[in-house]
């Protein structure tokens, strides 16, 4: 079965701005000149630039047409904010979704990711983070209960579970980890192509010697970047 057309646009110019050809800040050519190049209507264009602009990519602008979305700025590395503030920072609406939790004993795999002792039992949650109610962050979060035991009766429907714990469990120490890799399984929730490259940010907080969270947060590349403040250190 061949792609449909307003797919096959949307990686043609997808891939044009992830590549760098077509920097932030630069205006796409208009629908009548993908028509024209594309000799299709006017509908399939608006199709694929629509999805273009739910992914974060480019911003469209009436009258003046469309434009590589710059990227948002980020200061998640050396500090620990929630998400709900990120987003504030960026002077933009927040919304939240809960996508799955479950109280479970430690898999190997959560006992490898949190640094647990067998037996250990765990709040494993799933959730979406929204700016003006496009996807912002997927959130893949373990809890050690021997660290947090309240997080057990708590449902966390309507309390993202970074500004929880913030508010409850002072935290002593954190790592991080930053890479990037394609969107892959968070792709649907993200609302992206599988391709898409995202920047990944995993995070364990302590209390002490005691691991008490370990976060895997999923933001679309293109629309995010990392800023850091250093200061020289001294011998």
């Amino acid at each position: 079965m061949s792609e449909p057309l307003h797919e096959r646009i949307r990686a043609e110019v997808e891939a044009r701005i992830l590549s760098g050809d077509w920097p932030p800040g630069h205006r796409i050519p208009f629908e009548h000149e993908f028509t024209a190049q594309y000799a299709c209507s006017r509908m399939t264009v608006s199709k694929a630039l629509c999805e273009l602009a739910d992914a974060g990519l480019i911003e469209r602008r009436r009258k003046a047409g469309s434009f590589v979305r710059r990227p948002q700025g980020q200061s998640a590395v050396i500090e620990i904010h929630d998400v709900a503030s990120e987003v504030a920072s960026l002077d933009r609406a927040y919304g939240y979704t809960l996508l799955s939790r479950a109280r479970r004993r430690a898999t190997a795999q959560d006992r490898e990711r949190l640094a647990l002792a067998r037996g250990a039992t765990v709040v494993a949650l799933r959730c979406r983070h929204d700016a003006d109610g496009l996807p912002f962050c997927l959130e893949d979060r373990l809890i050690s209960l021997d660290a947090a035991p309240d997080a057990a009766s708590e449902s966390f429907a309507a309390d993202p579970p970074g500004a929880w714990l913030l508010a409850r469990i002072p935290w002593t120490s954190a790592e991080h980890r930053i890479r990037a890799e394609r969107a892959g399984a968070a792709a649907a929730t993200l609302g992206l192509g599988q391709p898409t490259p995202c920047l990944v940010i995993e995070r364990r907080t302590f209390a002490g010697e005691a691991p008490v969270t370990q976060v895997i947060l999923t933001y679309p590349g293109a629309a995010h970047e990392l800023i850091a403040r250093f200061s020289p250190g001294r011998d």
